[in-house]
């Protein structure tokens, strides 16, 4: 097994790995790729095409990404149809995000999937936990989701809310740390 599948696993990657070069070369293409990105005017489709590149994934029509966009690997982001990714949003992916159909991610929502350990002496490593964001959910503007975390099918985060425990279905959330307000209305 990689170093990229062994990090996707949730594995402690130490930087005296002997594939860690294979890692930062991986990061820096992200890097590369997302400052193409971020340089200069793209028209949606050029944007799809961009981000296409970026996670290896043919992105559909009905996805739309506003830039800027960052992240620092990119390959591990997978996008349903209908996404919408608002202005100047961060996804550290080596854990992988998953936004299903139907998706919307305010502006500034930062989407963290990575963590370091608590011993000091192995904190420049990096360990990863999943984000998984399910079909119809809203995460409102400037929102972070911290890794390992799941945000149910119409679940709504508030504005500048942390997330830190999974969010149920059709439950809007908020606050720091995010807490249930209450049941989504049908």
């Amino acid at each position: 097994m990689n170093i990229l599948d062994r990090m996707k696993r949730g594995d402690l990657i130490l930087e005296s790995d002997p594939e860690y070069p294979q890692l930062l070369e991986a990061l820096h293409r992200g890097m590369r790729i997302t400052g193409e990105l971020n340089a200069s005017y793209h028209t949606p489709e050029q944007t799809r095409a961009i981000i296409s590149e970026l996670t290896g994934q043919e992105l559909h029509e009905s996805t739309w990404i506003v830039p800027p966009f960052r992240t620092d690997f990119g390959q591990f982001i997978r996008l349903g149809k209908k996404v919408f990714i608002n202005s100047g949003c961060m996804f550290m992916d080596r854990g992988g995000i998953t936004l299903e159909d139907g998706v919307f991610i305010g502006p500034n929502v930062s989407l963290i999937t990575e963590n370091h350990a608590e011993e000091p002496h192995l904190r420049h490593n990096v360990y990863t936990k999943p984000i998984y964001i399910k079909q119809n959910a809203w995460v409102g503007a400037g929102a972070i989701i911290l890794p390992g975390i799941t945000i149910g099918e119409n679940a709504i985060v508030a504005a500048g809310s942390i997330v830190t425990k999974n969010v149920a279905d059709n439950t809007i959330v908020a606050g720091n740390p995010a807490k249930p307000i209450r049941k989504i209305k049908k």
